[in-house]
């Protein structure tokens, strides 16, 4: 079969393997078997701290066994989605944001981002609020996968997405990028999504939590986050980039999501 070019305005992605020339369920036996955790974790810290914003723009480093995990995870996410990211592309289309978002295609990168502006808007606004987040937990937008394994042009888009704002899905429930923070996040999205990756996620990542997380978990930050994702509005029909002046505590009324009932501490990682 031959190559696949899907392009919006520019090109959006080369996918150069067909699942249809794929065993699929045998993929996704392989990957879950091989993976130790599909939760998105970050990568080890950078030798320093990037300097916000800045032309050169700090990378993570990984090690091979770091981007093996990555790929097997977002294999895995995308051999079992298909009918999940169908539901979601639907209720995108039937939002009117939502369906300005799969039209035009915007995308979440570093080159996309004016870290500049962003740094320039008043505490408590949305982009500010995410360029801190950024900051406070060494990540970057750039560290999520293209997509492979979707054959469809659209599904494929709304996987790319789901995973292009999750940083901002950070960012709106207040959770940082410590585990327990991403098994709440994991929790948000297996309720709101109905992704099977992140619900595998929910299940298995608490399994990782010391008794202390494990109860907080549990008792405060699990129900809320389950009550929040089945009622709040689909995280994928906003138009994020347009709404980085819009304050922090107007989009999560808007969208119909509760502060976090516990704040957590971003994890401050050692130089190495």
């Amino acid at each position: 079969m031959q190559k696949v070019f899907i392009n919006v305005a520019a090109p959006f992605f080369q996918r150069c393997v067909p699942t249809s020339c794929t065993p699929v369920a045998a993929l996704r036996l392989q990957t879950a078997a091989m993976m130790g955790c599909i939760l998105d974790i970050s990568a080890p810290p950078p030798s320093k701290k990037p300097s916000w914003p800045s032309a050169q723009v700090w990378q993570h480093f990984r090690t091979p066994t770091d981007m093996l995990l990555a790929n097997m995870v977002a294999v895995l996410g995308e051999t079992t989605g298909h009918l999940a990211l169908i539901n979601l592309r639907d209720r995108m289309k039937n939002d009117p944001e939502g369906y300005t978002v799969l039209t035009e295609r915007p995308r979440i990168r570093l080159s996309t981002l004016d870290l500049s502006r962003m740094a320039s808007l008043p505490d408590g606004s949305f982009g500010r609020e995410y360029l801190r987040f950024l900051e406070d937990n060494h990540v970057t937008p750039d560290s999520r996968a293209e997509v492979k394994f979707v054959d469809n042009e659209e599904l494929a888009y709304v996987m790319q997405r789901y995973r292009e704002v999750h940083d901002l899905l950070h960012t709106l429930l207040g959770m940082p990028t410590n585990m327990l923070g991403e098994v709440a996040v994991k929790w948000f999205e297996a309720a709101q999504t109905g992704l099977p990756m992140c619900a595998l996620g929910a299940l298995l990542g608490p399994l990782r939590l010391n008794t202390s997380r494990l109860q907080t978990l549990f008792t405060s930050l699990g129900p809320w986050a389950l009550q929040n994702g089945r009622r709040a509005r689909c995280i994928l029909s906003v138009f994020y980039e347009r709404r980085w002046e819009q304050s922090l505590e107007d989009l999560r009324q808007e969208l119909n999501i509760e502060p976090p009932p516990v704040v957590l501490s971003a994890t401050k990682k050692k130089s190495t």
